[in-house]
């Protein structure tokens, strides 16, 4: 009889290396049967007399016919992943062997994985709580060291550590309040409400470290937009290039070359950074270029960082004081970097040098490169990750800590105009639901549904 679609009791299978040919692909099954079928389209061993964590050599057959020569990983469960029976078979990287491999195992009585079904398995069987599970998918994604370590410490429970110290705090209280409640008819007070109100405010000075560190997390995770801006020939090109080491940008001396933004991203002290290289600003009646400034300025609005160029040899100081002040009404951080130092004009070269942080440097030749990537890191700020400190990088996370928060404050406020009982415990409830989302400790279905939907099949 068959399982209902996305039912825990069914075997699952999916490739769960990436697709396209390789040296090898492997295919992983999970579930109580998963040994079974494996063993039924398996010649070598018999599988199912085999102790967990062994490899087996063999084929995978459809009947008489050979479709590869495998290698067969055993974890037996609940010593794997998902706690279930896990079979992975290591077959060649050829799509057609896996769709092969794959197509003899459903017709053996598994069915295909879900997004992320292995993980939500592995959840739901208690390996690890929701905010660890999610960190598999951005450890996955991580492409830079600081995105690969923050995923790896929230994998490893750092983050969840922390909100549940936080919760068992709030549980303590919420259950003396719960039994006051019990005892209503005889007016006695099991929780100090003065207890209550320090362990508010201390519980409330973590989360607003937790919220504020969410800026540097999203940093961390999904890098910096760095828009390059200046005038016409100013060097935007011949910098983007020298922090590639590549000529991915236009270099000419014709102003307006570059007519659109050119976008890659960069690795700087184990940060991403996507730098677009954009056209230059300046009124133009050229409708191409026209164009490109009018997506220079809607970059700019966007970016968290702008590295604002200024030709030392040909601007003048006039304009340059014109651009600083419209830089400063942007309310976005900004380097300015004085370009051309070898032919740069005094006056206008000690203009750029009052600006707290500004750079001079040559691009054409690289000078003072090194000090414009520390000069850029600087703005990232990345004491608080370095320090040890828990980073929130999850949206998901970030919202319900602002929404614990705002219940924190219920409390807080609660107990300044002397509520009953009933409607404190009513708010430190929703403050203990909220966190309790973030680990997983409170769930619903279309919760679950929506996370692990994000997931890649056969993770």
């Amino acid at each position: 009889m068959s399982q209902h679609i996305g039912s825990t009791e069914d075997t699952i299978v999916a490739l769960s290396t990436a697709p396209g040919v390789g040296a090898i692909a492997v295919i992983r099954l999970s579930g109580d049967d998963a040994i079974k079928i494996c063993n039924s389209v398996f010649k070598g061993k018999d599988l199912e007399k085999q102790a967990t964590h062994t490899l087996h050599f063999g084929t995978i057959r459809d009947g008489e016919k050979v479709i590869d020569e495998v290698v067969v990983s055993l974890f037996v469960g609940p010593k794997s992943f998902t706690k279930e029976n896990v079979v992975e078979i290591s077959c060649h990287g050829s799509p057609f062997i896996v769709k092969q491999i794959i197509k003899v195992l459903l017709a053996a009585g598994s069915r295909l994985a879900l997004p992320g079904e292995f993980t939500k398995r592995a959840f739901l069987n208690g390996q690890f709580d929701l905010a660890q599970a999610e960190a598999v998918a951005d450890l996955i994604n991580s492409d830079s060291a600081a995105s690969h370590e923050a995923a790896l410490n929230q994998m490893r429970g750092g983050f969840s550590e922390q909100i549940r110290q936080l919760r068992e705090e709030l549980i303590h209280f919420a259950s003396m309040i719960e039994l006051e409640l019990d005892f209503g008819e005889e007016d006695v007070e099991f929780a100090d409400r003065d207890d209550l109100k320090q362990l508010i405010n201390n519980l409330l000075k973590v989360i607003n470290a937790l919220i504020e560190s969410f800026d540097l997390g999203n940093v961390i995770k999904n890098g910096v937009p760095t828009v390059i801006a200046g005038k016409p020939n100013a060097g935007k090109s011949t910098l983007l290039n020298a922090l590639l080491n590549e000529e991915r940008a236009i270099v000419s001396d014709i102003a307006g070359t570059t007519r659109d933004v050119i976008e890659d991203e960069i690795n700087l002290g184990g940060i991403t950074f996507r730098f677009i290289d954009t056209a230059g600003i300046r009124e133009t009646e050229d409708t191409i270029e026209k164009i490109g400034v009018e997506r220079t300025q809607a970059q700019m609005k966007k970016a968290s960082l702008i590295i604002y160029m200024i030709d030392l040899a040909n601007d003048n100081v006039v304009d340059f004081n014109r651009d600083i002040n419209k830089l400063e009404n942007m309310g976005i951080p900004f380097i300015v970097v004085g370009n051309k130092i070898d032919k740069a004009q005094p006056e206008l070269k000690a203009a750029v040098e009052t600006v707290k942080g500004s750079i001079l440097i040559a691009a054409n030749t690289k000078e003072n490169l090194d000090a414009l990537k520390d000069r850029i890191l600087e703005e990232v700020n990345l004491d608080n990750f370095k320090s040890g400190n828990t980073i929130v990088t999850n949206i998901r996370h970030y919202d319900n800590l602002l929404k614990t928060r705002n219940a924190l404050q219920d409390v807080l406020n609660g107990l300044g105009n002397n509520i009953t009982g009933d409607f404190l415990a009513m708010d430190i409830r929703q403050s203990l639901h909220y966190l309790g989302e973030i680990t997983g400790e409170i769930t619903t279905d279309d919760l679950l549904a929506n996370i692990f939907s994000k997931f890649c099949i056969g993770k």
